[in-house]
């Protein structure tokens, strides 16, 4: 008899660059684990997925100055605590270098290469008028139905 996965399922809500690597950090733990593992990226958390380019895409004027307004991918956010005008993410990503520890980009590669769903919330999407062509390569798209029915499944549910 195969016994069924353990799920996981966690909220990216925050934009922040500590909260995403946590995320990220944990869901590549469990799918280590063998977990059927889920990241809804919500808000701000849509961010982490963005393509670091821009990306031609036909917006109205509040769209484009949401996306104008908004971290452009992995790289570009910044941390909750101490963003020093942008110094702060930098000595991050310094420290993580010499630790030998993954970067944000790294990770949410090393998550789809381990199967790790990511989700575009399409409502945010909607709201932020953020398009799937601006959003990274292996997004799923899907609203919180979507969501409730993984996090139902789940024994771990987290929300970052």
């Amino acid at each position: 008899m195969e016994q069924q996965k353990e799920k996981t399922t966690i909220v990216l809500f925050s934009g922040d660059l500590d909260k995403a690597i946590a995320a990220f950090i944990i869901a590549n733990g469990a799918a280590a684990y063998e977990h059927d593992v889920t990241i809804f990226c919500t808000f701000w958390g849509l961010n982490a997925l963005r393509k670091d380019e821009s990306v031609l895409v036909k917006k109205n004027w509040l769209e484009k100055a949401f996306g104008w307004m908004m971290p452009r991918g992995a790289n570009k956010l910044g941390l909750s605590k101490l963003n020093m005008l942008g110094m702060g993410p930098q000595m991050i990503k310094h420290v993580m270098k010499k630790h030998n520890a993954l970067s944000l980009p790294q990770l949410i590669e090393l998550a789809q290469e381990q199967g790790v769903k990511l989700v575009a919330c399409t409502m945010t999407q909607e709201l932020l008028g953020l398009k799937d062509e601006e959003l990274i390569d292996g997004v799923e798209f899907a609203g919180v139905a979507a969501y409730l029915g993984d996090a139902n499944q789940a024994k771990i549910n987290l929300f970052i």
